[in-house]
């Protein structure tokens, strides 16, 4: 070999030069450390790098804002409704002079360009001065979207997954939607935001229990709910590709609609063999979602104890200082944990401000794992680099996943994602091989499912190791 053999292959083989005996695991590795080595990340070699490694499961997935802007357009004209050029919204087909066809749209680029940086993240940078801000941009986005995002699951679950194995991704367990059912009474809304202990809240929450399994709309939309997820999952499922479901409640709303909208959720998870978890959705840092905190917790502890096996995932600790008051920061991935019984942390930004913190990254480690979302991150809390909690959760040898979170709303994917991590931080390759089968490992598959995945994991990563093998030694001999 020339010159050019890099001395970390005297270090890992513990020999003088290159060694043609390397395994194609080790000449992977010391691909990839070329291309993290410099000072500045080579960035395009990690892009194909990272675009060909088998990448196991997306596991912090948002259905409706993976779907691209552009393809919402397509069905907002499939569907026969029309655009307002003021407001950006969906409208039904009228004849007001400002709602204008997605053709019209599309040949004016002044305004498909601001529809397309309020239906998504794009090219905010370039005018962030006049959008609200970033966080705000994120949710706002929903709104614009979330009239048409229904329009077909079933060709939209057909983008992810074709999307998906063209990165090689496995799995995709998505957050597909909430259930439309909500049990709104002001008098228990009262009862529970007053409760005087647990003890009393937990008693509060079986007399709704009740009154909710007595509601005929309940049992129907739930059935419902689960009748479409059957429909809409036929045909989606073959030997390289698995995806499953979460459904979920918004934190965001009145006790009892949190409450029953979970309430329907769990349901569904045990009725359907499809819809692996349970999550609750929205702005952590809103007004309710921080005031009802707690008792959005001891709502999964009652359901945990009504549907013991039915898997919990949580948004927790999508906060930061600043964003929220200091006294918001010190128990939200917390109790998560140790009060909802969460098996997965959605995001968790807060941990370092969190009381009794490396108590805390114990606990985490022995019971659930870390859904890391590197650009959600950045973009929503500005948190990004040497600020991110990867660092600590890594130092603790916490188990992490990478996710794309709203790759639609933020286009991204999951590629982009691994791209980040390794030019920020420099993992070893064994510690990127361990985030992949992390995400069938923490999955919410039946074990069968796991075992099935990981066994094609393994023969993924052979074909991709001796290919990388083969590209080390046409740059490197």
């Amino acid at each position: 070999m020339n010159s050019k053999c890099p001395i970390i292959l005297i270090l890992v083989l513990f020999i003088t030069g290159c060694s043609i005996n390397a395994s194609n695991t080790q000449k992977t590795a010391l691909l990839y450390n070329q291309f993290i080595a410099e000072e500045s990340a080579n960035i395009a070699q990690l892009n194909l790098f990272f675009k060909q490694m088998p990448k196991g499961g997306d596991l912090h997935h948002h259905y409706s804002g993976s779907i691209y802007a552009e393809t919402y357009l397509d069905w907002v004209k499939q569907a026969g409704k029309c655009i307002n050029k003021i407001t950006f919204k969906i409208e039904e087909s009228s004849s007001k002079k400002e709602c204008i066809t997605v053709d019209e749209l599309r040949h004016n680029t002044r305004l498909h360009g601001q529809l397309l940086s309020l239906w998504s993240d794009k090219d905010y940078q370039n005018h962030f001065h006049l959008q609200p801000p970033p966080d705000a941009n994120f949710f706002n986005t929903f709104g614009y979207f979330g009239k048409i995002s229904d329009f077909s699951y079933r060709k939209g679950l057909n983008i992810l997954k074709a999307r998906a194995i063209k990165e090689n991704v496995s799995y995709i367990e998505t957050m597909l939607s909430s259930i439309s059912y909500q049990y709104a009474d002001n008098s228990f809304d009262k009862i529970l935001r007053n409760s005087r202990n647990d003890i009393e809240t937990l008693a509060s929450l079986a007399d709704l229990d009740e009154k909710i399994t007595d509601d005929a709309l309940f049992n129907q939309r739930v059935n419902d709910f689960v009748s479409l997820i059957e429909q809409t999952q036929q045909g989606l499922d073959n030997e390289h590709f698995l995806m499953r479901y979460q459904t979920y409640a918004s934190r965001n709303s009145s006790p009892t609609k949190v409450f029953s909208g979970l309430y329907a959720a769990f349901k569904a998870a045990e009725q359907s063999e499809y819809i692996v978890g349970v999550n609750i959705v929205g702005p952590e840092n809103g007004h309710v979602a921080l005031a009802d905190y707690h008792l959005h917790m001891l709502m999964f502890a009652y359901l945990k104890s009504k549907f013991p096996n039915v898997n919990r995932a949580l948004h927790a600790g999508e906060l930061t200082l600043g964003m929220v008051r200091p006294k918001n920061l010190i128990f939200h991935i917390d109790q998560a944990i140790n009060v909802a019984g969460a098996q997965r942390i959605g995001h968790g930004i807060d941990l370092p401000y969190e009381d009794n913190a490396i108590e805390l990254l114990s606990t985490i480690k022995t019971k659930a794992a870390i859904e890391i979302n590197l650009t959600s991150n950045e973009f929503i809390l500005g948190v990004k680099n040497q600020q991110h909690p990867y660092l600590i959760y890594s130092a603790y040898d916490v188990p992490m996943i990478i996710s794309t979170d709203d790759s639609g709303v933020s286009r991204n994917n999951l590629t982009n994602e691994y791209v980040l991590l390794a030019s920020r931080y420099q993992p070893s390759y064994k510690k990127l091989k361990d985030y992949v089968y992390n995400s069938i490992k923490y999955s919410f598959l039946s074990e069968q499912f796991k075992d099935q995945l990981s066994k094609g994991l393994d023969a993924r990563f052979r074909k991709f190791e001796s290919e990388m093998s083969a590209s080390y030694d046409l740059l490197f001999d």
